[in-house]
């Protein structure tokens, strides 16, 4: 509660800060207004859809532009303090320039009144303008995904958009990687939420493609970013808009595979702004199926136990998730943000299965049913507030955020013989609170500085609670054995500086240097031993600490429309808690798993020379890099013999282990061109090579040792048919991923679109489909070492149709495209497999 108290108090803080800071001297970077209405001069009736200019007094080149709403009204927002011309026209009508148009830092805002237009010779009835944003943009830092020009996606959640997003790539459960490493941070709206670190595969499913805007791919992090995610950084940016009045939209999506639907509503008056998002999806029930085979062997290498399951998995999800962001400018150097976002999602699994086991003496089958209840929910909620100075510029931000999530799985194993059957309580709870400074001068034309410190403070705990059944699930008594309480807490603290060169001759250069500061307990409660067995839990209670030095350097040189980019960064990888807590893990006794508290975090070190060119309509980027990952984390499996409840279990154990490092060598590609002007043709691919050197004492662990080559390519076209038809096909595959024990599934999919818009594309009515042709997907994972084979197959439908819609609302303007996010940006935890990282032996956080 303290940490709260803090929050709040930085909130009064804020509010007071007009009574603080006065407004003084001249230049400094305001958001005021220009506005005014647009009136025939002869009907006296507003004008729609009329275009007003901004420029500078006596100026040529427009700043800024927007068109008028239904009523002739027109606001044009962020307008420095400064002498403007208005430049107002519409086709058949000759243009009409206001100039001058004066706004200052006590003034900001100028309401220009009526402006009256009169009509020429040939005065057309209406016009339309619309503006089209490039689907793909790369700058200097990211690559940039506008998914809110994706037709395919409309109906889907975020990860189907994620799915298309340059150098990305997601596998059957939602697991995100960039450049096939699954080590990557996600944001929303540059800001980390509680709920993904835990659970990120099914928060996303929860996002729906309606809710958002842009998708940012940050592969070569500076050093004003937090130093975790070797693979680098994914930020979505949901659809806020930055304009006056009140404006929205509804949106959502029917079909066979899942349902959704999504609400905006934006407000701006005064300085004031306010939006409300809310959006939700719900899938209908989907089963898979299973095949599973493994063979355990003994000392000599002879098959010792045969293990073969047939089973089937019916599974439906459902998620909501909605925030509130509101906004006050005070004056031209004063302005405060909140933003506050709840989730909530889940899924049931409900199972069965038939279960043989070969022990060459007396073979045994037996059924198995499951059922599972998994809740996720919680809150992020964050204040930033922001300090502008005389120099234009020159500002500093102090931000807070409280995130809060808990993570519920229930469920119930039963079993007709062999395995003890069982129910499952875990409950799983994680505070993050963070505290964070930037400040950012530009010291003159060719330098600018930027530097900050910040500090997180993780608090997580999870209660597991197990209890062994009889075969119909009753007469319950607690396992104390494989029950767990769990205290963990994580504390970082860092600073950075980043200086940004601007030079002669179209270059530039980024350089900075980071420091964290990690301090890791652990506090693991169990009894040491089962009266009921031999087997024990030896658990002990764990600490680190480690500081690490994060440096980075971006060299760039602009030809033109072309660019030439040369980049170093350095990146760790900190083992969350789902790798660290040394507790075994029954809940599956034929498989199970334990974390290792003396793992050291992956440090992983990258060079990348990039090539960006853009001819006319078309873009294209190639890229080369080279990356050295130390002290690589994966699991390990091996086989074991135990006696549980008198029985004797031949299985595996999972230990997360340090097995290594990687040189890995990869290219990149991605293009849009435009063959004949409604065509439009986008293809990215990216491969590298994983080539572990592996430490001595995991070696004979090891089966699949050498060099592998693996990628992840997409391709698309999208055809603007007349009419304001649009039409989109497009497919993706992943390869395999490697590990030192075998391969993870391969993963691929194409899909179909048609959008048909009414309204002056106000509305849109769209029909989507995803694998038609077929209705499963086949996922294959195939693991081994000198001890054990495994392999298992699973089936998942996705072929599915669906409609859906979209209706926009408001008025129409452009905002301007350069204003930056502040606050905070908690880019620094390993996720592991993304859908699991939490708290328990098998998933509270």
């Amino acid at each position: 509660m303290k940490r709260f108290y803090i929050l709040i108090a930085l909130f009064c803080f804020a509010l007071s800060a007009k009574a603080q800071f006065g407004v003084g001297g001249s230049g400094p970077t305001t958001t005021g207004r220009i506005s005014g209405t647009v009136i025939d001069s002869v009907t006296k009736k507003p004008m729609d859809y009329t275009t007003v200019g901004l420029y500078r007094s006596g100026g040529k080149s427009p700043i800024t532009g927007v068109v008028t709403d239904e009523k002739g009204n027109f606001k044009l927002d962020n307008i420095k303090p400064g002498s403007y011309k208005l430049v107002i026209s519409f086709i058949g009508y000759p243009a009409k320039t206001i100039d001058p148009v004066v706004t200052t830092a006590s003034k900001p805002d100028n309401k220009v009144g009526n402006v009256l237009l009169a009509p020429g010779a040939h005065a057309l009835a209406q016009v339309n303008v619309v503006g089209q944003a490039p689907l793909i943009e790369n700058k200097i830092d990211k690559i940039v995904y506008n998914a809110e020009k994706d037709l395919t996606a409309a109906g889907g959640n975020a990860t189907d958009v994620l799915q298309k997003v340059p150098l990305v790539a997601v596998d059957i459960n939602g697991n995100v990687s960039v450049r096939g490493d699954a080590n990557v941070r996600v944001l929303i709206n540059g800001k980390p939420s509680g709920a993904t670190s835990a659970n990120l595969s099914d928060v996303l499913k929860t996002i729906p493609a309606d809710q958002i805007k842009s998708i940012e791919v940050v592969t070569s992090p500076s050093a004003k970013y937090d130093a975790e995610g070797s693979g680098g950084i994914i930020n979505i940016i949901t659809k806020q808009k930055n304009i006056s009045g009140i404006s929205g939209s509804v949106s959502g999506g029917v079909g066979t595979r899942q349902n959704n639907g999504n609400v905006n509503l934006n407000y701006n008056k005064n300085r004031f702004s306010l939006g409300i998002n809310a959006g939700g999806n719900l899938t209908w029930p989907q089963t898979s199926l299973t095949t599973f085979d493994q063979v355990l062997k003994d000392a000599a290498g002879n098959p010792l136990v045969h293990n073969f399951n047939n089973s089937s998995s019916r599974i439906k999800r459902h998620g909501a998730i909605g925030s509130v962001t509101a906004g006050y400018e005070f004056n031209a150097f004063n302005s405060i943000n909140s933003t506050f976002r709840l989730n909530d999602g889940g899924f049931n699994v409900d199972g069965s299965g038939v279960n043989n086991i070969d022990n060459h003496i007396s073979p045994i089958q037996y059924f198995s049913k499951n059922m599972s209840h998994n809740h996720f929910g919680g809150f992020d909620w964050s204040i930033d507030y922001t300090h502008k100075f005389k120099k234009e510029g020159e500002e500093i931000t102090v931000s807070g955020q409280w995130s809060h999530s808990i993570i519920t799985t229930d469920y119930t194993n039963l079993f007709t013989a062999q395995n003890p059957s069982q129910t499952g309580d875990n409950n799983g709870k994680n505070n993050e609170y963070t505290l964070q400074l930037d400040y950012t001068l530009p010291v003159n034309k060719v330098l600018k500085i930027e530097a900050g410190g910040k500090t997180i403070q993780r608090r997580i705990n999870s209660n597991y609670d197990i209890f062994d059944t009889d075969n119909n699930g009753n007469n319950a008594q607690r396992d104390s054995l494989n029950s767990n309480l769990y205290d963990y807490t994580q504390n970082v603290y860092a600073g950075y500086t980043v200086l940004t060169f601007t030079l002669p001759k179209s270059w530039s250069i980024l350089a900075g240097g980071r420091v964290e500061n990690t301090r890791i307990k652990g506090d693991p409660q169990n009894p040491f031993q089962d009266a009921n067995s031999n087997l024990f839990q030896n658990l002990q209670p764990f600490s680190s600490s480690y500081t690490t030095y994060i440096p980075s350097l971006t060299i760039q040189k602009q030809f033109g429309n072309q660019t030439l980019k040369l980049s170093y960064s350095k990146r760790i990888t900190r083992p969350s808690l789902q790798f660290l807590n040394p507790f075994i893990n029954r809940s599956n006794i034929q498989n199970q798993s334990v974390g290792n508290p003396n793992l050291a975090p992956e440090v992983s070190q990258t060079v990348e020379l990039g090539y960006n060119t853009f001819i006319k309509s078309s873009v294209l980027n190639f890229s080369v890099y080279y990356k050295r990952t130390n002290d690589l984390i994966e699991g390990i499996a091996d086989t074991l013999t135990e006696t549980i409840r008198n029985q004797t279990v031949h299985a595996t154990r999972t230990v997360y282990q340090n097995i290594g490092r990687n040189n890995s060598f990869g290219a990149s590609f991605f293009g849009s061109v435009n063959p004949i002007k409604p065509l439009t043709i986008r293809a990215s691919i990216n491969g590298y090579t994983y080539s572990p050197t592996i430490f001595d004492q995991y070696v004979n662990s090891a089966s699949k040792v050498g060099t592998y080559f693996q990628f992840s390519a997409f391709g698309s076209a999208s055809y603007q048919f007349k009419g304001d038809f649009l039409a989109e096909l497009f497919g993706f595959t992943n390869s395999a991923r490697r590990t030192i024990q075998g391969t993870n599934p391969a993963f691929g999919i194409y899909a179909f679109g048609i959008k048909k818009q009414f309204m002056k594309r106000k509305l849109a009515i769209g029909f989507n489909t995803v694998q038609p042709f077929a209705r499963d997907k086949h996922f294959d994972q195939n693991i081994s070492s000198a001890s054990f084979t495994q392999s298992s197959s699973t089936a998942f439908p996705f072929r599915s149709f669906g409609l859906t819609f979209s209706y926009s609302f408001g008025k129409t303007t452009f905002s301007n495209p350069n204003q930056q996010k502040k606050g905070v940006n908690n880019d620094d935890q390993k996720q592991g497999d993304q859908g699991g990282g939490q708290g328990g032996p098998s998933g509270g956080r």
